[in-house]
């Protein structure tokens, strides 16, 4: 019952702050990028709640409950500072390019080279794909046990919702979302923690937890601890420090915002992210600290509310999961829809495109046997690949199209399968060899056939 109280009261809400607040998009460039007039404080908290993914809601909480302080610093740190670090770059995306929408059309413009033009658009386009998967894998996963529905009808549901108010005005549409999605997230966490922590058990639970749920995890840097950095700390810095370059989804909304308006936005919506997975680590640290034993790490805060709250608290914390997982959906929507303006595409290809991102990505969280925190490293990897030829490039360095597209391709060939047979084995040693790889093959190629001073690039 309270799944498709959920479902049905966020389709309303959606729908209703979309049609109300927002004017149906007529043109490519209001859909895409809103005319360019997006103010600070909107584009703040839609930055926050579209990095509030599956892992941001799950990882945290499961990295909190098994790894203790360790896990979570590295996962919330990067997080953090990865949108900090991409305000300088986005200034300069908006000064070189002031009328652009989307990466791959930048690098395009830039290289004059189809290849180059091709191998960001590959990046981009996939990543956006493993991204949506992950989100409805999460979200189905956790509404088929509370409703239990068959877990690809959720699938084909949440893909829906997503759909149904992104297609109406874009990027504005996903970013009027976001903001409320924000807001009940923030909600649920003012809700949810001090609760949790109201009483002496919660509170010993906390300290006890901080070393995580076999209490072993107490330094960065001793055993425990490195095993911690090279298993997770490594590919998951590496991921999310190059997430914001290999993501359509925030070279769209840095392209959107009011050009003064965009470092400041960037720079509070990481303070605003960083106090949901905060909140979900305290939760997992309540968990561990208390001896639960989940019958699921990777949902073990779902389970914590289910078994610590009244029953009614199901519905907010549903409704912050939804929240979170769609607004990244939605943002992926809106951000491959805008790789068509790179062929000129009208709505119809905008629209036709989402839909196409949607069926694929039903597909993937469809593969039995996926699990959310090991795809989110995948596509981690995937991002690094263009992270270094794209600051190269916007730093001014003088690179040749011929080596930027070899360098992604030669990451993708080689650092990408060896991060997934790492990431199946289970080796923390190949993962962080594969993160490595991914990223600074590309930046290597790059540099290493940069024609001299006073050549051409070509």
């Amino acid at each position: 019952m309270y799944g498709f109280i959920v479902l049905a009261a966020y389709t309303v809400l959606m729908l209703a702050v979309t049609v109300c607040l927002s004017r149906k998009s007529k043109t490519t460039e209001s859909f895409h990028v809103a005319d360019r007039k997006i103010g600070m404080v909107r584009s703040a908290m839609s930055i926050a709640a579209t990095w509030i993914w599956a892992p941001a809601l799950f990882t945290s909480a499961e990295k909190a409950y098994t790894n203790g302080w360790p896990g979570l610093f590295w996962f919330l740190v990067p997080n953090v500072l990865c949108l900090l670090i991409f305000v300088p770059f986005g200034k300069k995306m908006r000064k070189q390019a002031p009328e652009g929408i989307t990466l791959s059309g930048y690098m395009r413009q830039k290289y004059q080279s189809k290849a180059v033009h091709g191998a960001y658009l590959f990046e981009l386009g996939t990543l956006s794909v493993l991204s949506s998967a992950v989100q409805l894998l999460a979200g189905a996963k956790i509404l088929s046990e509370v409703t239990g529905w068959p877990f690809w009808v959720l699938t084909v549901a949440l893909a829906a919702i997503a759909y149904s108010y992104s297609q109406y005005s874009g990027i504005k549409a996903s970013v009027l979302t976001d903001a409320l999605q924000m807001v009940l997230m923030l909600a649920c966490c003012a809700l949810l923690v001090p609760w949790a922590l109201s009483d002496d058990i919660g509170l010993s639970s906390l300290v006890t937890g901080l070393a995580g749920h076999s209490g072993e995890y107490t330094s960065l840097f001793n055993e425990k601890g490195l095993e911690v950095l090279l298993a997770f700390g490594v590919p998951t810095a590496i991921g999310l420090i190059a997430a914001p370059f290999g993501d359509q989804c925030f070279w769209q909304r840095a392209f959107s915002i009011r050009e003064d308006k965009m470092g400041r936005a960037f720079q509070l919506g990481a303070l605003l992210f960083a106090v949901v997975p905060l909140s979900m680590g305290v939760l997992g640290f309540i968990a561990a600290g208390s001896g639960y034993v989940a019958q699921d790490a990777g949902m073990v805060n779902f389970e914590l509310v289910a078994g610590l709250f009244p029953g009614w608290v199901m519905l907010p914390f549903l409704f912050m999961v939804i929240s979170g997982l769609l607004s990244t959906t939605d943002s992926n929507l809106c951000a491959v829809a805008s790789l068509t303006s790179d062929f000129g595409g009208g709505m119809r290809a905008a629209k036709g495109s989402m839909l196409t991102l949607l069926v694929m990505a039903i597909a993937i969280a469809n593969i039995p046997g996926l699990a959310v925190t090991d795809l989110f490293l995948i596509y981690g990897a995937l991002r690094a690949t263009t992270m270094l030829p794209t600051v190269l490039t916007l730093k001014g360095k003088s690179l040749s199209a011929g080596g930027v597209t070899a360098g992604i391709v030669a990451s993708l060939v080689i650092g990408m399968p060896i991060f997934v047979i790492g990431t199946v084995t289970g080796s923390a040693a190949m993962k962080t060899a594969g993160s490595l790889c991914a990223l600074l093959i590309s930046g290597t190629i790059c540099m290493v056939t940069a024609p001299r001073k006073g050549a051409c690039a070509v």
